[in-house]
């Protein structure tokens, strides 16, 4: 038995110092130099084959190797737009078996185009410090890593060129001008033409399966007008975006959904997705209960232009009047809203099938171990989140935490706020311990005046009301009263809503900007401003786990 393993032994030394001598020469060898041993266990061999791959270092040939196999799906950039639930493929009676993402260890990134992507993904969630630790990894294996991610996701095919001026100022007189000739075909229609041209149109049928068979029936090709437009109109209320998406089906759909006002009015006076659902006055108290009738002093202290009254003797009884639903005349047609369409796009609306979403990202100075010696001072990326959720009675939940969006938005509700929720608790809904109950409401077209600015004379030295601006308050305004940390605290916030781009086609009204923070001691009847150097506007995100919003 000690002579076999000798022999084996030999044999093996034998074809490991041919292999080293043919590597050392740059010839590769031309029968495999792996034995199979087998005085080595398999448990042996397999840590042996991990440690080669792990001491060896990528080469810049399997690096572009395995950049061409890669797609841009693998790494799209998620963002917080569509927030899925993390644990859904965990869940039984779904159809697709999936492995939970924090146990798939394949999608590790490996390569430098991987960890460059990943730093990429991670920068646009606003995750800075896990986005400079790939970019670190990902510069320390290829230096020209950008170069590499620029070609594959910004190829110079992608950019179309600038078309060569055919009739240039200096040609001379005898070169025909082709801007005369008519091969170009007829002019463009602008969008109000194209969509008049489809009024015509049908609504055609699917193509036959098979060739030389009889299509498939479509009843709806054949509906009248005005059962076709009634079922268009309970899409829209179930799902407006289901609606939006039928221009994409065929023209006869396209020009209806274009023109047919009546729908738009329904979605736009409606409270599923438009205006009926808003609020322009607090509907309720901090905990969410009904306000009583007779509004007592606290629930309106803040009713003047930043939704404030330092005062509470100058309270007026306009700032006391109860929430009345609006009616369709309180939102006629008008130059800046000719169409309902256009109103329901562009009016300052607040949406409640997904939350607001603040990231802020900072950097502080740390402090070196006492123990070591360094040259230098750490610094820390500090990164925060802040949550906002509406509701449709005029609640709302704020919440100031250090976890993502993926695990908070799923829990951010009414029935997880209590105070059972234990500290160094690892249930999921522990994240909502710190957060706080209140109400909103917005500023409509039916606001009062606000009270002018005024102007007092101390010792010759004259102070204005800064909380106070002359005229009416802009439409468009949120106004967030929450609780405090403690019983006496109660928190005033003042947001804008704006649009995140200024196309035309880009999403409308999906950014609160602030305008102010304060806290209000109810002991002392005292006002205090918070800072906003660090904190940045809340962006709208859609979670499919709300639904319509309740």
């Amino acid at each position: 038995m000690m002579e076999d393993s000798n022999s084996e032994l030999e044999k093996f030394r034998k074809q490991w110092r041919e292999e080293v001598t043919a590597r050392s020469k740059g010839v590769k060898p031309t029968h495999d130099t792996r034995p199979e041993y087998s005085f080595l266990s398999n448990r042996t061999r397999s840590n042996a084959a991990q440690a080669a791959e792990i001491l060896s270092p990528p080469s810049a040939s399997s690096i572009s190797k395995g950049g061409e196999k890669e797609t841009a799906n693998d790494f799209e950039t998620e963002g917080y737009y569509d927030i899925n639930d993390r644990d859904e493929s965990r869940r039984l009676g779904t159809n697709t078996v999936g492995i939970h993402s924090s146990n798939n260890k394949a999608q590790e990134p490996i390569s430098a185009l991987q960890h460059y992507e990943t730093a990429v993904e991670r920068e646009s969630q606003g995750n800075l410090g896990d986005s400079l630790s790939h970019y670190r990894k990902a510069y320390r294996l290829d230096e020209r890593v950008d170069q590499i991610y620029k070609n594959k996701h910004f190829p110079p095919s992608s950019f179309a060129s600038k078309p060569a001026n055919i009739n240039p100022s200096n040609a001379p007189v005898t070169v025909p001008n082709p801007a005369h000739h008519s091969l170009d075909g007829p002019p463009a229609l602008n969008i109000s033409q194209l969509i008049a041209s489809f009024s015509s149109a049908s609504i055609e049928g699917s193509p036959p399966p098979i060739d030389q068979t009889p299509p498939l029936p479509c009843p709806i090709s054949f509906a009248p007008l005005e059962i076709l437009i009634e079922i268009l109109l309970r899409l829209a209320v179930l799902d407006i975006g289901s609606f939006a998406s039928l221009p994409l089906v065929s023209k006869r759909l396209a020009y209806l959904v274009a023109t047919e006002d009546r729908i738009w009015k329904r979605v736009c006076l409606g409270t599923e997705f438009g205006l009926g659902a808003m609020h322009y006055t607090y509907s309720c108290t901090l905990s969410g209960s009904p306000t009583p009738s007779d509004d007592d002093l606290e629930s309106h202290l803040l009713e003047d232009s930043s939704g404030l009254n330092l005062d509470p003797d100058t309270e007026t009884d306009t700032t006391r009047t109860t929430f009345n639903p609006p009616l369709p005349s309180s939102f006629p047609l008008s130059t800046t809203y000719p169409t309902y369409a256009q109103m329901f796009r562009t009016r300052p609306r607040l949406r409640f099938n997904g939350c607001y979403i603040s990231t802020v990202n900072y950097v502080r100075p740390g402090a070196s171990s006492p123990t070591q010696i360094s040259w230098n001072t750490p610094v820390h990326i500090v990164t925060y989140y802040r949550y906002l959720r509406f509701f449709r009675d005029g609640s709302c939940v704020s919440l100031l935490t250090t976890s993502e969006p993926v695990d908070v938005v799923h829990y951010l509700a009414k029935e997880h706020m209590h105070d059972h929720h234990t500290s160094g608790s690892t249930l999921a809904t522990a994240v909502m311990k710190s957060a706080l109950p209140g109400r909103w409401h917005l500023s409509g077209p039916n606001n009062p005046p606000l009270p002018k600015a005024t102007t007092t004379n101390n010792n010759n030295n004259t102070s204005k009301n800064t909380l106070a601006n002359q005229g009416t308050e802009p439409e468009g305004d949120v106004h967030i009263e929450t609780e405090g940390v403690d019983a006496k605290y109660m928190y005033k916030m003042h947001l804008s809503l704006k649009s995140g781009s200024q196309r035309q086609e880009a999403t409308k009204n999906n950014k609160l900007v602030w305008k102010g923070f304060w806290s209000y001691n109810r002991l002392t009847d005292d006002w205090a401003e918070f800072g906003l150097r660090n904190d940045k506007a809340f962006w709208w995100s859609r979670v499919r786990s709300y639904g319509m919003g309740c």
